[in-house]
């Protein structure tokens, strides 16, 4: 490992990981709450391993970020269902908030409480501990919000007194495999969110495809625009050629009538009719 390695940009899962060793210290009561938002507040901020580093080095449990990348995941929903338990089952924001994004292993229920809070839940890019998981939102005078990717089944069945739970995105058929999100809970003067969205990366992808899509448009229009201009040149130049073959031939006719006409007037001087 180089000594530049602190200095590289840490990724939201990254992020995602070390807050997740707080939760847990927080619970088994090796931070209090003071301590555990401060720390928290500091891992959001971080953009690199360097700052990362400190925040988890008293702690037992402290990740590691693996600096060499390994093989990419297979692709289909076959290798984001994993079984097995979750990587986390519960998460409280009680006057503050709480996100679980990035890379992380959905259990078969995940529960979650916000009191004058907000949570994010982001199952982008999650994998499930089963084929059908459960987000049980608690939710008093706060807001949830829950993001699945394309291709996910979404179920609501939560209660909502004086709030509501988002049903937008239920009837959408899934993709063969992939797993069903089911959305449960109550919400008292609050409210939880579902919505469908790609991730940043998916999202930048298309824009590229969209960009060269626009770019070969561009390039075919910026061709037959050129064919075009040399079919134009092309009569243009026969055009011209022609018109300087009828002006040489009027030219030509003139030197000939000239011509005659000095031959006439000299006939005429020399009295030979």
């Amino acid at each position: 490992m180089t000594d530049d390695v602190p200095e590289l940009r840490a990724s939201d899962a990254d992020r995602e990981r070390v807050a997740e060793v707080l939760r847990d210290a927080l619970a088994e009561g090796r931070l209090d709450m003071e301590e555990f938002e401060e720390r928290l507040d500091a891992t959001y901020k971080a953009r690199t391993y360097g700052e990362l580093t400190p925040i988890t080095r008293d702690l037992p449990t402290a990740p590691t970020v693996n600096m060499v990348k390994g093989p990419a995941p297979s692709g289909g929903w076959a290798g984001r269902i994993t079984g097995g338990e979750g990587s986390s089952s519960w998460a409280v924001a009680i006057m503050s908030g709480f996100q679980r994004k990035g890379r992380w292993t959905v259990p078969k229920r995940f529960n979650c409480f916000t009191f004058w809070g907000g949570g994010e839940i982001d199952l982008r890019e999650a994998n499930f501990a089963d084929r059908e998981v459960e987000i049980n939102c608690m939710v008093i005078m706060g807001g949830m919000q829950v993001t699945v990717p394309p291709g996910v089944e979404v179920v609501v069945r939560g209660i909502g007194i004086m709030g509501a739970f988002d049903h937008r995105e239920e009837g959408v058929p899934g993709d063969p495999g992939a797993p069903r999100v089911v959305v449960t809970g109550f919400a008292f003067w609050g409210g939880v969110g579902v919505e469908r969205k790609l991730t940043r990366a998916e999202r930048q992808k298309l824009r590229e495809e969209r960009r060269q899509e626009k770019l070969e448009r561009k390039a075919s229009l910026r061709e037959l625009q050129e064919s075009d201009r040399d079919d134009v040149h092309d009569v243009h130049r026969r055009m011209l050629e022609e018109h300087h073959d009828l002006m040489g031939e009027r030219r030509e006719e003139r030197r000939e009538r000239q011509r005659e006409r000095r031959e006439e007037r000299h006939r005429r001087r020399n009295g030979d009719f």
